[in-house]
């Protein structure tokens, strides 16, 4: 008989962040953000690849300091965040690599399309902040061709290349809160 110690923790959005890269024109890159987001964490203290992650990010909190690419990125041209509101993710394994480095893979979803993507996870470890509440930390980072969830708006460019990259990078910084001391953090 196996024994796990899960213990749930949810995502600190506060101590939290999901940013993202894509090239632009080819030459540079535009960076972004979402800020609105939730998500939970099952953790098996006794084994992680045991553990679980869900999360949800609201996909009209996309955030590239340009007010005009914002919109044009909620717009049906890219994540139509009026008819798909929600990006989701859904762990369904974690594999230890090495000490503290995890692959995480789970099930992505973008207006409607879901695709299995891989993580690799760098864990922080837990701690207790001044308050006594426990905290616990990772760093995640993917890349994504958008195409595969039907984000497929481009333009060409005169001098070549397309105006849009089609791999986005992402690197996550989660901190998780016991949940029982959320209600009270």
């Amino acid at each position: 008989m196996t024994t796990t110690t899960n213990n749930d923790w949810n995502i600190d959005p506060v101590h939290s962040g999901i940013n993202f890269s894509v090239r632009h024109m080819v030459v540079s890159k535009v960076r972004g953000r979402f800020t609105k987001y939730s998500g939970a964490l099952a953790i098996d203290d006794t084994d992680l690849t045991r553990s679980t992650i869900e999360a949800t990010i609201d996909a009209s909190s996309i955030d590239t300091g340009t007010a005009q690419r914002d919109t044009h990125l909620r717009s049906p041209d890219f994540l139509d965040a009026e008819r798909f509101p929600e990006i989701r993710f859904r762990s369904t394994g974690i594999e230890k690599v090495a000490d503290d480095r995890y692959r995480v893979t789970g099930d992505l979803t973008i207006r409607d399309v879901t695709r299995a993507i891989s993580l690799d996870v760098e864990s922080g470890g837990q701690a207790k902040d001044p308050w006594g509440n426990a905290r616990i930390g990772f760093i995640a980072k993917a890349s994504l061709d958008r195409k595969d969830f039907g984000l497929r708006w481009n333009q060409a460019l005169e001098a070549g290349g397309v105006l849009v990259g089609d791999r986005i990078d992402i690197e996550l910084e989660v901190q998780g809160v016991r949940a029982a001391a959320a209600k009270a953090a």
